[in-house]
Parts: C-alpha cells; structure tokens; sequence
C-alpha cells in the first residue's frame, strides 16, 4: 500500500500553520468538513470522530442507549473493532458468513437470523464491494431494525443511485493510512436521524451535555437537573474521541480529489480482474458499483501448495499483501473471539476459504497500469 497524503496535502496543512495563533483542536475546520462530507454522501448529518474505530465504539454506544440490551448481527469477516464495539456496548454479536461475491454477509443467512432480539443489522462492505440487498432494506424497514453500515473500506461505493453509508441508520468511515481519504488518523459517523445525531455529539467528547446541537436537547437535561453546572452534565459514561483541525484540514483537501481517485482505484481493479487466471483464481466478485480499496486474490479451490507458492512469490518479488483479506480473515479464530465463543469458527465454510486462502494487495491512484499487468502474469504462471 502507500501513503494517501501528498505532497499538496502537507503544503496545505503548512499554510494552515503558519497562520498566527491557529486552532488545533476541534474547531471549524472539523465543522466544515462535516458539512462538506455530508453533502458528498448525501446525508444529514456527520460527526468527525479520531478514528474509523471509534466511529463504531460510539455508534454502538449510541446504539445501546437508545435501543437498549439485545443482539447485533454481525460478519465473520470484518476488522476487530466492529466486534469489540458490540461487545463494548454490552450487545451480544450474532455471526454469519459472507457471500463470496461481496464478500459482504449472506443476506439470507441475516435474515434467518433476525428475532425480537435483534436491535441492528451491523454490515460491512468489505474492500469497496457493495454488500448490500434491496430486500434485506426492505425486511429491515417492515420490522424497525436500524441498519449500520461500514465503510471504511468503501469511499464511494454505491447501491443504485445512492452512496453506501447513506442507506442505513448510521453508517461508519474510517480515514487512515491507504484509505481513499486519509486524515492520518480520523473516522466519521453519518446519519439521517437527528436524535442519534444528538445522542453521537455527546458521546463524542466525555458524554457532556453541551455539545449537543440541538438547544432543546441541551435545556431538557438542564430542567433535569438544576443541582448541576449547565457547562457540565455529564449524560452518559462516554468517551473522548474528537478529532483535530489538523486532521480536518487534510480530510477537506483531499475530499477535492476523491471521486477522481477512486475511478482510477475501480479502473486497477478491472484490470487486475481482468488479468487473472480464472481457473486458479476467482474473478466473478459484484463488481457493480464497487469503489476498490485493495485487490482482492482468492484461490479458486483450497490448494495449500497454491497457497504457499503465492505467498512465497509475493514476498521475493515485494509485493505487499495481507491473508485472510479484511481484518485477518475468519474474526471467530481470533483469540478474543475463541475465548467468548468457542468452536463457532467451524460453522462458516465461505468466510474459513478466504482466511486460508485468500489475500488482498494494495491499490492505490498512482499505481502503473505495467505494474498490475506483470503481477497478473506472475500469478498465473504459478
């Protein structure tokens, strides 16, 4: 992978701090880009928050608080902290497996699982594959459970005419090293619902009440407690997890660039696609739609030998990859997981292929077309 803040980008935040006196902490910077990221998306609202993972910590927070105890259903292949933020919240995960298309979770397998139980849907779009169905919207819709959406992989990704991110309840953003909007470190909660919205403002910056936007809001819980300081009520056991002017200046510049950026990242995409042996590798992944974060390399069939050769190839030549794909592969076999659920890694075939056998290589805007070209054929010779 590479770095995804370039050189104009840091001329940028130079100029910004040579300014006298400047405002580092969150400020209007973190306002504007708030604003500017929302009418990208095409939502309501946005939070900037200082990570991706935080993002979900406080939207799982929020969550709770507004729905109370319960499950959320969850993917078998996601970065950990979709799952520790369930946990976090005090909810209990409910896993199934992917598509091996999407990569995304088998929407049949959700809706088998939804109950009265059930307080969200938790999906992610996994490497800028859309993951979504209309008929899982539509049963989600008929039975009043929030959907949560991740993308922090999937800057741009679309569902028909509209953005990923923009369809759920609350959907998540993360903007580190290599994502296609990098703020170093930086995240973004976004939503349509102005009671979550609120309840997020909150959970943002120690769970006080004054940052809530809404003045309504911020004069019920004074009404409520007269014995304390309006400055300081503290609603909720939260967390500080604001972002900086710093990261917020870097983010709206790069915005500027990011659906240019990410037709060239889908056009990488096709090609290596294009390019690949379908025999020994799979290449009928859901395309349409899909804002390519990095490539996606699944063997056809389990093939251990394949599988060490690939890797064996990758590592003389440089080439940089992760197994198991988003977040390691199979989230169950990892220890946090194994020690809560035991054995429940075994009962997901698809999600087990890919942690086995299946990687991802970095993609990025200013990646040689040759480049992707000679790793293609070295693939296929092997």
């Amino acid at each position: 992978m590479r770095n995804n803040i370039t050189r104009t980008d840091l001329d940028v935040l130079i100029e910004f701090l040579q300014q006298d006196d400047p405002i580092l902490t969150q400020s209007k910077n973190v306002a504007a880009f708030e604003r500017e990221w929302s009418e990208w998306l095409g939502v309501k609202h946005s939070l900037f928050v200082n990570s991706g993972s935080s993002a979900n910590l406080i939207t799982m927070a929020a969550l709770r608080e507004l729905h109370g105890e319960g499950e959320v259903i969850v993917p078998t292949l996601t970065w950990v902290s979709d799952i520790a933020s369930v946990l976090h919240a005090g909810l209990k995960p409910v896993f199934v497996d992917i598509n091996p298309r999407t990569l995304g979770m088998d929407i049949g397998q959700v809706l088998d699982n939804l109950n009265d139980h059930t307080r969200a849907v938790f999906l992610t779009h996994v490497l800028g594959y859309n993951a979504l169905e209309q008929r899982l919207l539509d049963e989600l819709e008929s039975r009043g459970i929030p959907l949560i959406e991740d993308c922090c992989e999937s800057h741009g990704a679309t569902f028909g005419s509209r953005k990923v991110g923009s369809l759920g309840w609350a959907s998540n953003f993360s903007f580190y090293y290599a994502h296609h909007l990098s703020t170093i470190e930086g995240g973004m909660v976004c939503t349509n619902d102005d009671a979550l919205y609120e309840t997020l403002r909150i959970y943002r910056s120690h769970g006080m009440v004054r940052e809530a936007q809404n003045e309504n809001t911020r004069a019920d819980w004074r009404d409520r407690h007269p014995d304390l300081n309006p400055d300081f009520i503290f609603a909720f056991p939260a967390y500080n997890v604001r972002g900086t002017e710093i990261n917020a200046v870097l983010g709206r510049h790069q915005l500027k660039r990011l659906d240019a950026n990410n037709a060239v990242r889908t056009r990488n995409l096709e090609r290596f696609l294009g390019g690949l042996d379908p025999t020994k590798y799979q290449t009928d992944f859901a395309v349409e739609g899909s804002s390519n974060y990095a490539f996606t390399l699944i063997l056809r069939k389990p093939d251990a030998t394949l599988r060490d050769r690939v890797e064996a190839t990758l590592r003389e030549h440089g080439v940089e990859f992760r197994r198991g794909t988003a977040g390691g592969g199979n989230q169950l076999r990892q220890p946090y997981a194994r020690a809560r659920f035991g054995e429940e890694y075994q009962n997901h075939p698809f999600v087990d292929h890919v942690h086995f056998y299946g990687w991802y290589i970095g993609n990025y805007p200013d990646l040689d077309p040759k480049n992707i070209n000679e790793l293609t054929q070295l693939l296929n010779q092997l």
